[in-house]
């Protein structure tokens, strides 16, 4: 998708003086400026990870929260100190179709949680994407604590068995333990054979002859997962959705201290492009508190809390959660619900983007291959926008054919510039031409392209998805490997040069303009797109390249239709 070419005609509109073949070129390089901007800002300025903040530093509210869901809490659990490992817990096996789980008696966290459809990297040899990243017992994804998550005094579970297996029938898992305090606690984890939910329905019982003050709060430490692929503008680190407004907690916003965030929360997570671990609420709560605080360079700790309560003696209170462990992928969000969707987040374009990934699966799911089906996504919105592009580009190849009689105006009016413009308008009137029709398509298709761009750097279904030939990674860069290491490149990116070659066609194809020095500029264009597209995703790149060669068809198509001469009424 290059500028085309109307844009560098839109001068005649532009200024009433002289200089109207520089404001132009302002114009035009603007446009592409900002293009490379907002398409090139992500692999240069990179969204740092979260960090631990200053030691001794005052914390602070979260400058992008509102006052109502984020303030500073002194009361804020903090980061749990490490507890020695008890030589008595036992690890609990759970296996599903989609995953392979263990859990830990003390505390009865996540040691570990590995995706079976899902692999560090694209090598089949690679081991199961690994989730858990913790390992303080006191930190583990989904332990349930009544101290509000300072975890001073980590309960013991006692399993009711050790291994899980819901191929053979099982479906949850009891544990049991009592606090020192006369506090019993017995707590049943549910599990599901066709999605990422844990279910978790602690029952707790005041066994003691006081009152107990109850603090219920499920808990986790989460990091970087090693994911690869997209990063950039895609987020990556804390993020909770309270309110029904999402709030992704950026490095800036930890480095200050804990932040706390109150109202009816849905969920609080930890994510990456692709993964993520979320602490869900039970659904008719509809009202809690999560904190969010830094634990050390790139490790965060967050807590969801309810309010406290106290329980009487020979008391019980029930307390629920769930906790979604997978992937980002639509479909499995939206059929868990607690709004997961909005954990994809595709920015300004979201309802246009979102469309479009529905589209991509509904492809994929006909032909089984996602770069045949993005092919197909780049017709479909080519197709979409081929009537208004059709007659731009009609419109500045009539315009190219009357420059000879727009040259002769400029000169003939040059010492009165408001006389020029007037004739100007006249012709073009006369011809039936418009010298915005090339940019107003553009400027109508710049959302939509966008829209694609995220989708195809955010959406799992491309992790190594494969297409055909030497592209076996639709989320990574193209390379040939021609068994010679080539310096930085490792590769040749064949699809990236051809994409380069047919934008290059594209140019020469395209109407010229009378503007040496903006046609100069114009010939380096493809030049800087091949450079700045060979580290890009092999999905966007291919969407690039068939989007090229249908506007070079096209462009024939119109090339032909305005062979004869313009002719006016």
């Amino acid at each position: 998708m290059s500028c085309p070419p109307g844009c560098r005609h839109s001068k005649f509109f532009l200024s009433n003086r002289h200089n109207t073949t520089m404001d132009t070129t302002r114009t035009f390089l603007a446009v592409i400026l900002s293009m490379l901007i907002l398409v090139g800002w992500q692999y240069v300025f990179p969204p740092p990870q979260p960090v631990a903040p200053v030691k001794g530093q005052q914390q602070v509210a979260a400058s992008a929260a509102k006052p109502e869901t984020a303030a500073q809490s002194a009361a804020s659990p903090s980061a749990t100190p490490p507890v020695a490992v008890n030589a008595a817990a036992r690890e609990i096996s759970v296996d599903t179709p989609l995953y392979k789980a263990i859990f830990f008696e003390q505390g009865g966290g996540l040691k570990s949680f590995s995706l079976k459809k899902y692999r560090t990297e694209r090598n089949k040899n690679s081991p199961p994407m690994e989730l858990v990243t913790a390992s303080n017992p006191a930190e583990l994804p989904m332990t349930f604590s009544v101290d509000g998550g300072a975890a001073k005094e980590l309960p013991l579970y006692k399993a009711e068995k050790t291994t899980v297996n819901l191929t053979q029938g099982d479906s949850g898992l009891l544990l049991r333990a009592e606090l020192a305090n006369g506090i019993r606690i017995e707590r049943t984890l549910t599990f599901h054979a066709d999605n990422y939910l844990i279910g978790s329905v602690v029952k707790v019982t005041n066994g003691g002859a006081t009152p107990a003050q109850l603090s219920p709060a499920l808990s986790m430490t989460a990091g970087p997962f090693k994911a690869g692929g997209a990063t950039g503008s895609i987020f990556h680190g804390p993020a909770v959705y309270v309110n029904r407004q999402l709030h992704e907690i950026p490095a800036k916003d930890l480095g200050k201290g804990p932040l706390a965030f109150q109202g009816a929360v849905s969920w609080a997570a930890h994510m990456d492009s692709y993964f993520m671990l979320a602490l869900l609420p039970e659904k008719s709560s509809g009202s809690g508190a999560v904190s969010v605080m830094p634990v050390d360079e790139k490790h965060v700790r967050i807590v969801l809390t309810e309010s406290k309560s106290e329980l009487a003696p020979g008391a019980s209170a029930v307390f629920a959660h769930e906790g979604y462990f997978g992937p980002k992928k639509l479909a499995y969000l939206k059929q868990v619900g607690y709004d997961l969707s909005e954990t994809i987040n595709l920015g300004w374009f979201d309802v246009v983007a979102k469309p479009m990934l529905w589209l991509l699966n509904f492809f994929h799911g006909i032909f089984g291959n996602y770069g045949i089906a993005i092919i197909l996504l780049t017709c479909a919105v080519k197709g979409a926008f081929w009537p208004i592009t059709h007659k731009g580009m009609k419109s500045m190849r009539n315009m190219q054919k009357i420059q000879p009689k727009v040259a002769k105006l400029r000169e003939k009016y040059k010492d009165d510039p408001a006389k020029m413009n007037q004739e100007m308008m006249a012709m073009y009137k006369t011809y039936k031409v418009n010298p915005m029709g090339g940019c107003l398509p553009m400027l109508i298709q710049i959302p939509f392209f966008f829209a694609l761009y995220r989708v195809l750097m955010a959406a799992i279904e491309l992790r190594h998805a494969p297409f055909m030939f030497w592209i076996n990674d639709l989320s990574a860069p193209d390379r040939l490997m021609i068994g010679i290491d080539i310096p930085v490149l490792h590769g040749i990116p064949v699809l990236t040069l051809l994409m380069g070659g047919t934008m290059f066609l594209q140019q020469k194809m395209s109407p010229t303009t009378a503007d040496p020095q903006q046609a100069k500029m114009m010939q380096f264009m493809p030049v800087i797109f091949t450079v700045m597209f060979i580290n890009f995703a092999s999905g966007l790149v291919l969407y690039w390249f068939v989007s090229n060669l249908l506007t070079i068809m096209q462009q024939k198509l119109i090339n032909r239709e305005t062979a004869t001469a313009v002719t006016p009424n």
